[in-house]
């Protein structure tokens, strides 16, 4: 079960809640699926009763209530609890989870979420505005968002002279902040092959699953579909299977910074996965089931963080 496969059972518990006469509340276009704080407590996290709390003039827990009967045995879904201040945690069964990963490995990259959606990023040369725009524009594309009216980007201006920087980092720097930031142009942390540098801790996840891969072909493991148990491993195809979600939230507000920062998270909980749950068998170890699926985690994991740099025109070596 996908985010957007859940957005909508939610949707029919709340449609269903209305028709029943539980909920007077108009039935949302759109329900927003996030991430728990830790996979201890759920798969997802839902905060649409908070939103319906007030217009069906009932208290958020309450509301949260009535959807979680509504959603308690729906197929995929392994448990719905309640949590304050009326939140829904939402954890996946084990075949809903093995499909998911399945998914993202299939369909790694953004959907065409943007289709009614027409218009041109436009810059006036200046550097970090052509940079934005460019992002923009890759992004909208990926989305199915179709060419239109011009949409002047409107960014605090880079700093001058540019630094002497690689493409890779001078992108990095001109994307990265908010658009009311200044870009900080140090070269000396942009260049940084420590973990301190975001741009160099996301290249080298990318080249750590890749690693990973040659290991396991090396041994002859293939990566397989299956249940991700782990709590970091659950964690890691949570952020993956939002990947899409978050690069159409960023390009329908034009805001590539976003972006970057879940590619930063994706890598962080690549490297929680990477340390707590060793892809390949150590020592005399023999090949498990579970080193098969964490394989398949990091099959899925390298094509969201290469796509996602590419839409923001910076490359993803294999190897570091």
């Amino acid at each position: 079960m996908t985010p957007g496969d859940l957005s909508l059972a939610v949707r029919r518990a709340v449609r269903c809640a209305v028709d029943d006469g539980e909920l007077g509340v108009a039935v949302p276009e759109r329900v927003d699926i996030g991430r728990t704080r830790d996979a201890g407590e759920g798969d997802y996290a839902i905060s649409l009763p908070l939103r319906l709390a007030k217009p069906a003039g009932l208290k958020p827990l309450d509301v949260a209530d009535t959807l979680a009967r509504r959603l308690t045995g729906a197929p995929g879904l392994a448990r719905v609890a309640v949590a304050p201040p009326g939140f829904l945690n939402v954890t996946l069964d084990a075949a809903a989870r093995a499909a998911l990963l399945a998914s993202v490995r299939a369909h790694p990259g953004p959907r065409a979420t943007l289709d009614d959606l027409h218009l041109t990023p436009a810059h006036d040369g200046e550097p970090r505005a052509e940079a934005v725009a460019d992002a923009l524009t890759r992004m909208l594309r990926a989305c199915g968002a179709h060419d239109g009216p011009l949409a002047p980007v409107r960014v605090r201006p880079a700093p001058k002279p540019l630094p002497a920087l690689t493409a890779d980092a001078l992108r990095w720097a001109l994307v990265r902040p908010p658009a009311g930031d200044t870009p900080a142009l140090d070269p000396a942390a942009l260049l940084s092959q420590r973990h301190a540098n975001p741009l160099f801790r996301i290249q080298y996840a990318h080249a750590r699953a890749h690693a990973l891969l040659r290991g396991g072909a090396a041994l002859g493991i293939t990566p397989v579909d299956g249940t991700a148990e782990h709590p970091a491993e659950r964690a890691l195809l949570a952020v993956l299977a939002d990947h899409p979600r978050v690069v159409a939230a960023a390009a329908r507000d034009r805001a590539p910074d976003r972006l970057a920062r879940a590619l930063e998270h994706t890598a962080d909980a690549f490297f929680d996965f990477h340390d707590a749950c060793p892809a390949l068998p150590l020592g005399d170890e023999k090949p498990s089931a579970a080193h098969r699926v964490r394989l398949a985690l990091a099959d899925a994991a390298a094509p969201v963080l290469a796509g996602g740099l590419a839409l923001l025109g910076i490359g993803a070596p294999d190897h570091l």
